[in-house]
């Protein structure tokens, strides 16, 4: 299974936190990191998100809508799983019951915030640092052969504002 953990883009400054929305600038980067994003996916031969998982924080659900907006087929749904203060175990715990029912090659997108995205992607490949911190808008694929602490192999990640591919 394929999964892109992307961190919601760059948002303004506001209280309560949870009301945070976008600003012109995120809501830009997202748009172009999606057409950066689908480029990347097809020069390696990935398949396209099926499934986009978000926070259910305002910036977030708005990162997870333009990302659907560009993959037409996706289907977006919220979850506590990807909440600030969540954990990895919930993740995972969320990733293994969509798995029992997806596809071997499917891909799954998951909107979430610091530190979680980076706490996931060192989990996953088992190799803390490998991938660097995501800024806002941030994003990396992995390959994972099942769920759990290892278990993936990073494919590439990418950092606004120009979405160049690192590995």
């Amino acid at each position: 299974m394929i999964i892109t953990v992307w961190r919601h883009g760059e948002a303004e400054h506001a209280i309560p936190d949870e009301q945070r929305e976008l600003t012109g600038n995120g809501m830009d980067d997202i748009g172009f990191g999606c057409h950066q994003f689908a480029s990347h996916l097809k020069a390696l031969n990935l398949p396209a998100p099926e499934a986009v998982f978000s926070s259910a924080v305002l910036r977030a659900r708005q990162t997870a809508d333009i990302v659907a907006g560009a993959f037409t087929h996706a289907r977006v749904s919220e979850t506590a799983s990807l909440a600030p203060g969540a954990s990895v175990q919930d993740v995972d715990v969320m990733v293994t019951r969509w798995a029992e029912t997806a596809a071997s090659d499917a891909h799954l997108l998951l909107v979430s915030h610091q530190p979680l995205v980076s706490l996931l992607l060192d989990y996953w490949t088992g190799e803390p640092g490998r991938v660097a911190a995501l800024s806002p808008g941030g994003l990396a694929t992995v390959e994972l052969a099942t769920v759990g602490p290892g278990q993936a192999s990073l494919q590439f990640w990418c950092l606004p504002p120009e979405y160049g591919v690192g590995m």
